[in-house]
């Protein structure tokens, strides 16, 4: 793995604490990516995947439970340094408040790590607007950008089809739309390798007409910009590759992809109760096991916060080792790509044709 052009390692910040299972999991996902030891997945995982990693692992978070989870393991020439901090901000937390009343939470001394220049990713399954407020109040938003939001494949079975926003932004106005597609573009140009991104607004039909007053408000704004906007698509698009990327509110993008995560675990429930004996073979239990996998690609790959000036890769809190695994991957393949540059070159051109102002 090359960093800026040499071979100096990709320093990896974990929120230890982040998480339902702490530093458990954590620990175990930090140790199986220095070991590289990830099967190959669908394509985006692949792409994500670097069999000849030259990382560091930088575990952030209470000492005592890390090192007694450290303990289990062969740690003899591991790159892995802990740096302590003082309990976590959970999800039952505001997390403002959360920010203001734990200054030396584990996700508050992770992103000062990052901004200081310690480490060059922060991965994180902890409280995502948690893991936001902290990197939007330390690292701060690309020139322009009123909010950040996140991005990326989130269904295995379309993995090169991006949806932004995933549920940061539950209001958007149609010049945050705009920008988030510009994230989006800038993403799928560095970490998908497409040269022009099809940029689409998902709507209730095609016709330019049809939509509600923002998607109406923002295709017309999409029109006057640089990218290469499609036009409105409709759910049944995430199949059929009208669209790179596909670009939402978060309220529409969050229900989405907990329907997809949800419909994944029923679906291999409904299957083995009526196909029965049909999939009792030695291969069964992988392929209902492929089938959840397929539809909860975030949970093994982890996404990217866009919009801030940093990489930092957010989880789900349920993720396990090799979700939290394949978290550290895909980070460190966005600052081998420098996904952060693309992204801003992407927002500028949007300035620069006039379809959006600097305020």
């Amino acid at each position: 793995m090359q960093k800026n052009g040499n071979s100096s390692p990709v320093r990896v910040l974990v929120d230890a604490m982040g998480g339902d299972y702490g530093p458990q999991e954590a620990v175990k996902g930090a140790i199986e990516a220095l070991d590289a030891g990830n099967d190959a997945g669908n394509d985006a995982r692949n792409d994500a995947r670097n069999d000849a990693r030259n990382i560091e692992i930088i575990l952030v978070g209470d000492q005592g439970p890390i090192e007694a989870e450290l303990a289990r393991y062969d740690m003899a020439g591991k790159p892995v340094t802990i740096v302590p901090s003082v309990g976590k901000i959970g999800d039952d937390e505001h997390p403002v408040h959360g920010l203001r009343h734990k200054p030396e939470a584990s996700i508050l001394v992770a992103t000062r790590l990052l901004k200081a220049g310690k480490g060059d990713v922060l991965v994180s399954m902890g409280s995502t607007g948690a893991s936001m407020a902290s990197s939007v109040m330390v690292l701060g938003l690309m020139e322009g950008l009123e909010r950040p939001c996140i991005g990326g494949p989130f269904l295995g079975l379309a993995p090169r089809t991006i949806m932004v926003d995933m549920g940061s932004n539950v209001d958007c106005r149609p010049a945050l739309l705009l920008s988030f597609a510009a994230l989006g573009a800038g993403f799928a140009k560095k970490f998908l390798g497409i040269k022009s991104p099809r940029i689409g607004l998902l709507s209730v039909g095609a016709e330019e007409a049809k939509g509600n007053r923002q998607v109406q408000e923002s295709y017309h704004l999409f029109q006057q910009s640089h990218l290469n906007f499609v036009g409105n698509v409709e759910g049944m698009d995430f199949f059929t590759d009208k669209a790179d990327v596909v670009v939402c509110d978060g309220f529409v993008g969050n229900i989405l992809m907990k329907f997809t995560e949800g419909l994944g675990g029923v679906l291999g429930e409904y299957l083995k109760k009526r196909l029965g004996p049909a999939i009792s073979g030695p291969g069964a239990g992988s392929i209902i096991a492929d089938l959840w996998t397929e539809m909860n690609l975030p949970r093994k790959m982890g996404g990217p916060l866009f919009g801030v000036n940093g990489t930092v890769i957010l989880g789900h809190g349920s993720s396990r080792s090799d979700g939290i695994a394949g978290a550290i991957d895909t980070g460190v393949r966005c600052v081998d790509l420098d996904l952060v540059g693309g992204m801003r070159q992407e927002l500028a051109e949007i300035y620069e044709s006039g379809a959006l102002r600097v305020s």
